[in-house]
């Protein structure tokens, strides 16, 4: 693996990072919802999620509950 390619995602990374930071602090959330959000994205990402199927089949409930389809 070429360092300098590394370097460069991570610089690119960190800009990105840097970038929403700012904007989620002028939205108002504070540093710890940040970070916090950051962190989610991240490992939401990279695949930290191995409960997809199941987040699929409760939105498929939601929205047969929304759409008058079925009843709780």
């Amino acid at each position: 693996m070429n360092p300098q390619i590394s370097s460069e995602k991570t610089f690119e990374t960190s800009e990105i990072v840097t970038g929403d930071a700012e904007a989620l602090t002028q939205s108002g959330f504070t540093p710890e919802e940040i970070v916090s959000l950051l962190w989610l994205r991240q490992w939401y990402q990279n695949g930290g999620s191995d409960r997809v199927e199941v987040v699929r089949h409760l939105e498929f409930l939601k929205l047969l509950v929304t759409s008058g389809k079925m009843e709780l």
